[in-house]
């Protein structure tokens, strides 16, 4: 089984389409790693705010039928495809990292470059996995989310999944919040 970390986002329903990507990535994967949900100004466009979050899942499908499966999951939710790179849009499910790969793996870049270049995929990701290394920096996340110097306002939210908390508004950054969520 490989060990995948996914960004979640979306800027349209917000809280509709995150809880449908989660909804679906459990039905399809079981228990589900998620980080804190974290609100955003959009970047590279002027939008309404985004909600993002990272998920751990564990899966033994190639990086190509997960992209496929991750498309169907966004296509199912009204994601809109051929317009501008950066825009609004229900949902966005990006694979940042899928086991050590580097480089181009079915014609997905590995690891996605936007893990340290985006405070709303660093600092989601070096809260759930503070320990783990970027596969090219060899560098602990908890350890480049430290260093991140971009200006990028960014904040925690509350937030509920199948009548459980898994985030919390008034978290302090340096705390970490159990957020491994078993589905049955």
């Amino acid at each position: 089984m490989a060990l995948v970390y996914l960004s979640l986002g979306s800027n349209v329903d917000r809280e509709r389409y995150i809880l449908a990507a989660l909804d679906a990535l459990a039905d399809q994967f079981g228990e589900l790693n998620v980080s804190s949900v974290y609100e955003s100004e959009s970047v590279g466009f002027q939008g309404s705010p985004f909600f993002n979050l990272v998920v751990k899942i564990e899966t033994s499908m190639s990086v190509g039928d997960l992209s496929r499966s991750l498309k169907q999951i966004e296509d199912q939710n009204g994601r809109k495809r051929g317009g501008p790179r950066f825009c609004s849009r229900t949902l966005d499910i990006d694979i940042l990292t899928y086991d050590d790969c580097v480089g181009d793996v079915d014609g997905i870049q590995l690891p996605r470059d936007e893990v340290d270049k985006n405070a709303f995929v660093l600092w989601p990701l070096a809260e759930l996995a503070p320990d783990e290394l970027h596969p090219l920096r060899q560098l602990p996340y908890a350890v480049l989310w430290q260093n991140y110097t971009a200006n990028q306002p960014l904040w925690r939210v509350d937030f509920f999944w199948r009548g459980q908390q898994i985030s919390r508004s008034s978290m302090s950054v340096d705390t970490t919040f159990d957020t491994k969520v078993t589905v049955s």
